[in-house]
């Protein structure tokens, strides 16, 4: 990676960096308000009673140091995906330093100050805003300041629910192993960090009183000083909530349209497949499609499809048999094929496509080093050598019961190291040498950037992964017109035309709806 490949890169994205820009400023300006208008009064509130002030805090702490993706992960069960879960999620992180910012802003006070004000015949409310208030100004701005930065970062976690934002590049750098994305995705909102901070800052100096200021950086100022910074002020505040009320209401006013919303995993495949759904069916209907991508796998799509979240989703028949359904693994393509159409209907009101054309078994890959080293050819050969082995897989493959539990417990097999990785962090992993085996599948294109050699599976091991696209049946049902045109897909993609657009995408660096785009157009679909 060089400067020039870096800017090379945000000039060919650069529409699509102010567009998720713009969404994570969106979102975390929400989250912040929200924060605040939660966090203040509550703040407030406790200052009167201490056991109510530690358990409070105590449990804005205990929310505070739960892992962010695991806090996401809880919530979108309960609210569903895309922009709910991440503000929540993030509204749950900012509440702390507000908080407890709040209570030691007023509780710091000195006595004597407030009964100088209830002498004067100040109400309460009176007192609030006219004493306690601006008196606590540095320590609240001090804690929005805290939360406001932490936002834009926590935001970026928000991809992983289909709710976009800078977060969305990070990730389809790490699927590709491309750092120029990821870049393109941190530095953007390293500097809104900067930019929020320096906002807050000037806000903050408009808002506090000189006398709270210390000595040498008070400032006498005209009357008509003193009103162009609170004019100032007023103006900041005023930007601060026009964001995300603004964002809002254009939603509101683009709800009444036909619409319908494609979901995919959070991996290179499935979102192109989810653009080149997006594209087909906007291309020929006037149906607008909504995109929630990234979710994190295929049980979090499953479950979003059935709160009604998405409309459909792309994915294999050995994943939803045996995961989605609970069925036994089979290796019968068709049995497993008809039990998970069977199901899908009837249990679940879901409609599966016929299969889409290719693929995607699991293919076991080892480094070269590892494949000469120990004669690493077929899945026997790794059986024999398991021991001396270390295996980077998925976490998911770890679990999987028709994964690494079946291979222990069908052959006896054990690795001298498993380690659990996040998906695309895998092949960093066997590419620097710190594993020697992974689990890949046989159209992923980064078996071929980092140079793996794929085993055999010369044992039968692994069910078929057929790809098939999952959509509810009431969406097909108020839109009869997708009915034939989602069947154009079906049988119309091979494996080699899967492979070359995941190679495209993951080691050419192309815009992963560039190439569904192209596909389409080589196939007369649009």
């Amino acid at each position: 990676m060089t400067l020039n490949t870096l800017w090379t890169a945000f000039l060919d994205r650069r529409g699509e960096i102010w567009e998720l820009f713009l969404q994570h400023v969106d979102l975390s300006t929400m989250a912040v308000l929200l924060s605040l208008l939660i966090g203040v009064p509550l703040g407030l509130l406790i200052t009167k009673n201490r056991p109510a002030a530690a358990a409070v805090i105590g449990l804005a702490n205990v929310l505070q140091s739960i892992p962010s993706l695991a806090l996401l992960a809880f919530l979108v069960p309960f609210i569903g995906i895309g922009e709910k879960p991440a503000i929540l999620m993030v509204v749950l992180y900012a509440l702390l330093p507000i908080i407890k910012n709040t209570y030691t802003g007023i509780t710091s006070i000195d006595p004597k100050l407030l009964e100088a004000a209830d002498g004067i015949g100040l109400t309460r409310l009176q007192r609030l805003f006219r004493v306690e208030l601006p008196m606590a100004m540095p320590f609240l701005m001090a804690g929005v300041r805290i939360s406001a930065v932490g936002a834009v970062g926590t935001v970026t976690i928000a991809a992983f629910a289909g709710a976009k934002g800078l977060g969305w590049l990070i990730s389809l750098g790490l699927n590709g192993n491309d750092p120029n994305l990821v870049l393109l995705g941190a530095i953007p909102a390293s500097i809104l960090a900067l930019l929020v901070d320096l906002v807050l800052s000037t806000l903050e100096k408009g808002v506090t009183a000189e006398g709270l200021k210390s000595p040498e950086k008070i400032v006498l100022r005209s009357r008509a000083q003193k009103r162009r910074r609170a004019l100032v002020a007023a103006a900041l505040c005023t930007v601060l909530l026009t964001v995300p009320v603004g964002s809002a209401a254009a939603g509101a006013l683009d709800a009444s349209q036909k619409r319908i919303t494609v979901g995919t995993s959070n991996f290179t495949e499935a979102i192109v497949l989810g653009y080149i759904y997006e594209t087909l069916i906007e291309e020929n209907t006037d149906i607008q499609v909504e995109e929630r991508f990234n979710l994190n796998g295929s049980p979090l799509s499953f479950s979003a499809l059935e709160r009604g979240d998405i409309d459909m989703f792309t994915d294999y028949t050995g994943i939803a048999g045996p995961i989605l359904l609970g069925l036994p693994t089979e290796t019968d393509t068709q049995k497993v094929y008809d039990d998970v159409a069977r199901l899908m209907r009837d249990e679940h009101g879901v409609a599966v496509s016929a299969p889409l054309g290719f693929s995607n078994e699991y293919v076991i890959s080892a480094s070269p080093e590892a494949a000469a080293s120990y004669g690493l050819d077929t899945l026997s050969d790794l059986v024999d050598n398991a021991q001396f082995l270390r295996f980077g897989c998925t976490t998911a493959f770890t679990q999987r019961e028709d994964c690494l539990p079946k291979m222990e417990s069908q052959f006896g097999i054990h690795f001298k190291e498993v380690v659990g990785l996040e998906g695309n962090i895998r092949y960093q992993a066997i590419d620097s040498g710190e594993v020697d085996v992974t689990d890949a599948y046989s159209t992923d294109a980064m078996t071929v950037k980092v140079k793996l050699i794929p085993l055999t599976d010369d044992l039968g091991f692994f069910p078929p992964y057929q790809a098939i696209n999952l959509a509810r049946q009431d969406t097909l049902d108020r839109y009869p017109e997708l009915v034939p045109l989602l069947a154009r897909l079906e049988g119309g993609i091979t494996t080699e035309e899967m492979a070359r657009m995941n190679y495209e995408v993951d080691v050419e660096g192309k815009n992963p709806k560039d190439v569904a785009v192209a596909f389409l157009t080589g196939k007369g679909l649009i």
